[in-house]
Formats: structure tokens, sequence, C-alpha cells
């Protein structure tokens, strides 16, 4: 449990930020992996190792295996949320302090898409053939909440830092996809999309004003971006292997980030939007 929160009572709902004006959601913006979708639990286990492997063979430097995995785990995890490109970056310019030549960012990305493919491929297969039941691949109690939110009149817009016909296709499989009114992913020109900018247009095209808006993400820059416009954060910090609780790494960097609340999963969602529709007093 994060330090100074309080819990909704017989939940395992933390509330980090009492002071949120409830009962004004009109709209709810989502992340998609690890928030929804755990089709791509585990990609750190690809990502990271990849750019280590890289690192090493490129023979740059003094540094150790294990130095130059807490290099690349600092950036990996500081810009989870934002375009997978990002992370891609951020290995070129460390590659670059060192002396180095790095290849196109881009090239790095299709190295670890292929990578990640050969981790999730029987996932989709088996969600393309109807082997699993797409709740398999949800994050427990995904359904119940938009179906709760989508009772309740609230708009909803899913937006990813993974490519967007991917993000597009991950979502129909596992079940998603007609709850949304929006779903927005990673493009080719990195520059022409990102989380704050989706925030900007929905809050423009719909006159919102700060608690009318709820965020839902497992990442840093979701929440960050969603209490940049007054909107309210809740953090997914569950544990992707069992969602059964928080996972403490995520807990601290997320409750870091600013998040007003903090969830292993959907499981009580019915008392976390009690609450954040001020139907209940804690």
């Amino acid at each position: 449990m994060t330090q100074n929160s309080k819990t909704i009572s017989g939940t395992q709902i933390q509330i980090l930020n009492d002071a949120i004006e409830r009962g004004r959601i009109r709209f709810a913006l989502f992340d998609f992996d690890g928030t929804i979708s755990l089709v791509r639990e585990g990609w750190p286990e690809v990502m990271i190792p990849m750019m280590v492997k890289i690192l090493v063979d490129m023979n740059l430097t003094d540094e150790t295996e294990e130095q130059l995995e807490a290099v690349v785990r600092e950036f990996v995890v500081r810009l989870t949320g934002k375009q997978t490109i990002y992370q891609m970056i951020a290995l070129c310019d460390v590659i670059k302090e060192r002396g180095g030549t790095p290849e196109d960012a881009l090239v790095y990305k299709h190295q670890y898409l292929e990578l990640l493919n050969i981790r999730i491929k029987d996932r989709l297969a088996d969600l393309r053939d109807k082997k699993v039941e797409p709740a398999k691949f949800q994050v427990p109690g995904s359904e119940a909440l938009l179906t709760n939110l989508k009772e309740r009149g609230v708009k909803m817009y899913l937006a990813s830092g993974t490519d967007e016909p991917f993000v597009m296709e991950e979502s129909r499989l596992v079940g998603v996809a007609d709850y949304f009114d929006g779903i927005y992913g990673a493009q080719d020109d990195y520059k022409s999309f990102s989380k704050a900018m989706v925030i900007d247009r929905i809050i423009k095209e719909h006159n919102l004003h700060g608690s009318e808006l709820l965020g839902f993400g497992d990442g840093y820059v979701e929440i960050e971006n969603v209490k940049a416009v007054g909107g309210i954060a809740v953090a997914v910090a569950t544990d992707e292997k069992e969602c059964m609780t928080c996972d403490p790494w995520k807990e601290e960097r997320l409750a870091r980030a600013g998040a007003d609340m903090m969830i292993p999963s959907y499981r009580e969602q019915d008392k976390l939007l009690a609450y954040l529709f001020n139907e209940i007093n804690e």
C-alpha cells in the first residue's frame, strides 16, 4: 500500500488524493496494454534484454552488463506509456553518448516488434481462433467497468503507445473495441500522435473542465497527462501475471506521477465508480 493513502472500506482501492471533485465525470480515457489488455504482458522482458545485447555487442564501454541493464531499465521505465519509438530514440542516445553510431530508431523498433511477436503470437492465434475467451487477456473486471461507465453515459476513448493497427486488432480480439468512441495508437510519423494530443482534442471538442475527465493507466505518461489538465487519474498498478495485487514497482512510480487513486484490477469497479460518482462517502 502506498504511504499516506487510505482505502475504500473493505476493498483494495487506494485513495491517494481525497480532494478530487467527484460526481462530474463525462468522459474517460484509457491506456490499453496493462490497463485493459494483457496480450503484451511481459514486454519489458523482451525490450530490455534486446537493448542490453545491442550495447554489449557494440563493445563501446567498460560498463558491465548489469550496469548497462540499469541504464536501459531507467529510460524504458521512464518512457513507458509513450510511443515505443521514444524508447528506441533513447537507446540511440545512449549509443551516441558512448561514442557509437546507432541504427535509425525505427530499425530498433522493428527488431523489438519481431521479438515481441514471438512472445505473443500464440496468444493472438488463440484469440483469433476463439480457443480462449477474450476475458483471459483482460485485466479482470475490464468489461464490467466499461459497461458500467457506458450505462452512466460516459464517452470513452482508448489511447495507446502501441502502433495503431495493433491496438485496433487487439482491442477487437479482447472484446472491448465497441465500447470506445475513438481508438488511437502510435503512428509512423510519431510526432503526429501523443496521448496529450488526444486529451487536448477531447477537451476542446467537448468543452471539458478538469474533473469531467477520468483517466485510467499503468504508465507514468498517461497519469501525468491527465493530471496536467486537472482530470482524475486512476493508476492501474496490477501485477500482470496474477492480477490480484498491486505491483510495488508500479505503485511507487505511479504515485510519484500524481495518481489520485490506485487499484490492482477492476474486480471492485462497482465501488470504485460509486466513489468517483460521489455515491458513497469515504
